[in-house]
């Protein structure tokens, strides 16, 4: 499932195409995904991704706290369950993370992690199982970003401007290394929107320097072609199989 978030993060990373800063990220959004896997030959969901953001005041600084929850449905978590919690601290405007934290349980494996990141640089701290806690600081790019708040950054994103074709190349934070992605704007097509309907969305393609994806312009994400850009649906191609990402309900947006 780790490589299934990465694969959302990845089809998500769209920041910086062109910014469009009138546009903000506000507190009380909740975005539900249904998540669904090709098991012999019919897609079954399984899981259920949830997106919420609110607003958090600390004695130094007010921030976003961005999370992502993925959860599989009770009755599959006998064949393998999964509760997993992504979170991202971050400037309210410029959606800059400061704090990054994950908390995973898949199957029985677990896993926490905690990103500070500060002067280009992020302090991490994992503790995996029953292993010891461990520290490491490393550099990263200016416009690295952690797995969470790139979820968000799409919304400052002018697809309008765009050429069918157009290629951008990002890097995102995830395992404690960076993961160069490319980018590629597809044009327009109409898909379902959960409660919000058909919509016509922006489709974009995406690859990776990584063996989490698979097959080219086989992982894609259609966004709503409005000021909101929702993520209406993901697709998704692993080395083990296909899946997607369906959206289900948005409100407070």
């Amino acid at each position: 499932m780790k490589k299934i978030f990465f694969i959302i993060c990845s089809l998500l990373l769209l920041c910086s195409f062109s910014a469009e800063k009138s546009v903000n990220i506000k507190a009380g959004e909740k975005l539900v995904f249904a998540g669904s896997y090709n098991m012999s030959g019919l897609m079954t969901q399984l899981a259920q991704v949830t997106m919420t953001t609110e607003n958090v005041a600390t004695a130094k600084n007010n921030y976003l706290h961005l999370s992502c929850e993925l959860s599989t449905f009770s009755k599959w978590d006998s064949f393998f369950k999964i509760r997993d919690i992504y979170e991202s601290y971050v400037h309210p405007t410029t959606l800059k993370p400061s704090l990054y934290k994950r908390s995973i349980d898949e199957g029985g494996y677990t896993k926490k992690e905690k990103y500070i990141f500060k002067n280009n640089k992020v302090t991490s701290t994992v503790k995996k199982r029953k292993y010891p806690e461990s520290t490491k600081t490393f550099n990263i790019k200016p416009t690295s970003i952690d797995a969470v708040s790139i979820l968000y950054q799409l919304r400052l994103v002018d697809f309008s401007k765009m050429q069918a074709g157009q290629t951008k190349s990002y890097t995102i934070v995830f395992d404690e290394k960076e993961i160069p992605v490319t980018l590629k704007y597809m044009g327009k097509e109409t898909v379902k929107a959960g409660n919000l309907g058909n919509k016509e969305c922006y489709k974009i393609s995406i690859g990776a320097k990584t063996d989490a994806l698979k097959g080219k312009d086989k992982n894609l994400i259609w966004l709503t072609a409005d000021a909101k850009k929702v993520p209406a649906l993901m697709k998704f191609s692993i080395p083990v199989g296909t899946g997607q990402l369906a959206l289900t309900s948005a409100t407070g947006i």
